[in-house]
């Protein structure tokens, strides 16, 4: 066998054409000494970087694998560069050649870096278009949905837009995104483009929040998108709820005068309510008084809560506030007389008591006081209330009224004449046994040793209806008669007590 080469003499500018060719990732510095081994060490590198880095995603290749292939290029270079110190290259023979091979030949991982980095730019683009159309779909699908539930999807949706404006400003999603947002606020205030304002109140006044987390450079205009629409569908639920007697109204015009205070919507308030008020009392005159008057009541309570949480407002609120109290008051009259008709005895007396309590002046007071008392006598004589009472009085009947019971009692009389007295007690006198009345011939009033407490009333003649009641004891069960009084005679009624299980007059 010949003797193997010696070794060509230390060349410095071959050792770093030998390096130089190795950092191209291709092991070409290996081929020129032949070192078949560590060139194919070279290239299954590379290609198992390539496998790890394409196709090229938003992620890049990890960090591990890219620090591993440096350092082993890094390594193959210093160890190629002390091979060809001392070895011949095959080709090409001239030492500057290859180092200038060596140095274009870095074009090949340098390009390759650049194209990756490119094509890894252009993942991340695609992967945020991607987070940007889910986003859209989000809220598409968000906006088939009841505002309540879609809530936390609208949110999820701004949360993406947001990322891509702060995080990605420069990218081709976020350069969309304020349009997008365009159709975001659209979507979720969709009720009120249907003239379903109640229903947008809350839609509206969760997109007057976005400002709060998005930039206002990116939502332009549309910071103040949703204030008029919040006005208006404030207002308009107000109204509604008010005109079909609700409570809800209360709320939302209060809502209205403390968010938007200047606001034209704002100025309708009190001439809305004003016709309420109107409207109720007008329905006073009409075929069902009672719920007008309880319209009107509630109406007062309304307003003065209203009028409390509007300072702006509040002069014209407390005005139209006492006129309703003023007509629902008034109207407590008509109430208490369809009652009365009704039939309704015991709530036609409550009714008319209130009225004559409070409206001290009122024309009607009189006969509203009558009516109450017919009311009364009709609750414990239902054919006394088959007319209503009038004011008139006096009577050319004597009609004598004595009081043989220990109580102080309450007189009730209804009739041609309506009228009450109270008779005192009579001091010597005492409750009569249930038995005792049973007995033949017993007649109370009848011991002439007792000075009866009495009053004479004048009547006219016709039927009258009497009750006799104890003046402090309600659980007392009334006493009554009905009187039919003719001219040519006396009449004289007595009230007494018995006692068994309760106590009648």
């Amino acid at each position: 066998m010949p003797a193997a080469p010696p070794p060509a003499p230390p060349d410095a500018l071959r050792a770093v054409a030998v390096a130089l060719l190795n950092l191209s990732g291709l092991g070409l510095g290996y081929l020129l000494v032949r070192r078949w081994l560590p060139m194919a060490a070279c290239l299954a590198a590379t290609v198992v970087l390539l496998l790890v880095a394409l196709p090229a995603d938003a992620d890049g290749v990890p960090g591990a694998a890219l620090v591993l292939y440096l350092v082993f290029l890094l390594l193959a270079a210093l160890h190629g560069a002390f091979v060809g110190l001392r070895t011949r290259l095959v080709w090409p023979g001239r030492r500057p050649v290859a180092l200038v091979l060596g140095l274009v030949l870095l074009a090949v991982p340098v390009g390759g870096a650049l194209w990756y980095d490119s094509a890894r730019q252009e993942a991340v683009e695609r992967a945020l278009l991607d987070r940007l159309d889910s986003a859209d779909q989000q809220v598409t699908a968000a906006g088939k949905e009841g505002f309540a539930a879609a809530k936390s999807e609208y949110q999820d949706a701004l949360a993406v837009y947001r990322d891509l404006v702060v995080h990605h400003s420069g990218s081709r999603a976020a350069a969309q995104v304020p349009d997008r947002l365009k159709t975001y606020y659209t979507t979720v205030g969709a009720a009120y483009s249907h003239n379903d304002y109640c229903t947008a109140v809350e839609p509206l006044k969760y997109l007057r929040t976005v400002p709060d987390s998005m930039p206002k450079d990116q939502l332009g205009s549309l910071a103040d998108w949703p204030d008029d629409r919040l006005a208006t569908s404030l207002y308009e639920c107000g109204a509604d709820a008010l005109t079909d007697g609700g409570t809800d109204w209360v709320t939302q015009f209060g809502d209205l005068l403390g968010t938007f205070p200047e606001s034209d919507q704002a100025d309708k308030v009190v001439p809305a309510v004003d016709a309420a008020e109107k409207k109720a009392a007008k329905a006073v005159s009409g075929s069902d008084p009672c719920t007008a008057v309880t319209r009107l009541h509630t109406l007062n309570t309304q307003i003065i809560q209203l009028s409390n949480d509007a300072s702006g407002q509040s002069d014209g609120l407390t005005k139209v506030a006492a006129r309703a109290d003023s007509s629902g008051d008034a109207g407590e009259y008509e109430c208490g007389v369809k009652q009365y008709k009704d039939g309704d005895f015991e709530q036609a007396q409550e009714t008319m008591q209130q009225f004559v309590t409070d409206n001290p002046h009122h024309s009607n007071r009189d006969r509203a006081r009558k009516i109450a008392i017919g009311a009364e006598v009709a609750q414990t004589l239902p054919a006394a209330g088959k007319k209503l009472p009038t004011t008139a009085g006096g009577g050319g009947i004597s009609v004598t009224v004595k009081n043989d019971s220990p109580d102080d009692i309450t007189v009730l009389y209804t009739g041609p004449v309506t009228g009450s007295f109270t008779l005192k007690a009579c001091g010597s006198c005492k409750a009569y046994s249930f038995a005792s009345s049973l007995i033949s011939g017993w007649e109370p009033c009848s011991d002439s040793g007792k000075n009866y407490p009495q009053r004479t009333i004048s009547l006219p003649p016709g039927t009258t209806y009497f009750v006799h009641k104890p003046k402090n004891d309600t659980t007392a069960t009334p006493g009554s008669d009905t009187a039919k009084l003719r001219y040519g005679y006396v009449y004289t009624e007595c009230a007494y007590t018995t006692q068994s299980l309760g106590s009648s007059y």
